[in-house]
């Protein structure tokens, strides 16, 4: 016996094919919308991540802020300290000047001359006194360019015939004169003062 098959067999096959396309097209769009999903919860992960370093990062700046200026400050107190110490180091460098000067003096003196008034007004010391000859002074002058440790730049102002009267009522011819010298800068160096000159 032959069996035919009058049903519309062709529409069924379309309507089969209809329904794998439908199926095939929801099935893609859950995957995609699955991959979307998954893609977006990965972004949001790796957002969350970075705002997390950002904060890290923040709070240490601001750690670095407040130590740079601990820093600044403290810098400002041992630059304060430091300009104390160089004058407290400048006091004690300059403490035995007039020592040293006095005994310079008395060193380059040669004989003959005599000081009457010695002033010293900051590195400028004006020297006054009585020498027997003009030469003398001279010599002086030039032991004080030469051969002075402490004092430089010697410069006579003034020389001028003077008489003395002596106990013996003699009147001695002497020349009087007033002079000009420098003192040399020390430096407050613990080494420089240790190499500075001794009289």
């Amino acid at each position: 016996m032959i069996l035919i098959n009058l049903l519309p067999y062709r529409e069924e096959r379309r309507k089969r094919r209809k329904q794998q396309f439908f199926a095939g097209l929801g099935l893609s769009f859950m995957v995609g919308a699955l991959i979307v999903g998954l893609g977006w919860l990965f972004f949001q992960q790796l957002i969350e991540n970075q705002q997390s370093r950002n904060q890290f990062l923040q709070s240490q700046i601001s750690q670095l802020e407040a130590q740079i200026k601990d820093i600044a400050s403290l810098r400002d107190e041992i630059d304060a300290l430091t300009r104390r110490q160089k004058a407290v180091e400048a006091l004690q460098a300059e403490r035995n000047m007039p020592v040293h000067l006095l005994n310079e003096l008395a060193t380059l003196a040669p004989e003959g001359v005599y000081f009457t008034s010695v002033k010293q007004a900051e590195r400028s010391v004006t020297l006054t006194g009585l020498a027997q000859t003009q030469e003398r002074v001279s010599e002086f002058l030039r032991n004080a360019s030469r051969d002075a440790q402490w004092l430089e730049r010697p410069e006579l102002t003034e020389i001028k015939l003077a008489s003395v009267t002596t106990n013996s009522r003699d009147a001695k011819r002497l020349f009087d004169f007033t002079l000009k010298l420098t003192l040399k800068g020390l430096s407050t160096e613990p080494e420089a003062n240790a190499q500075a000159p001794r009289s």
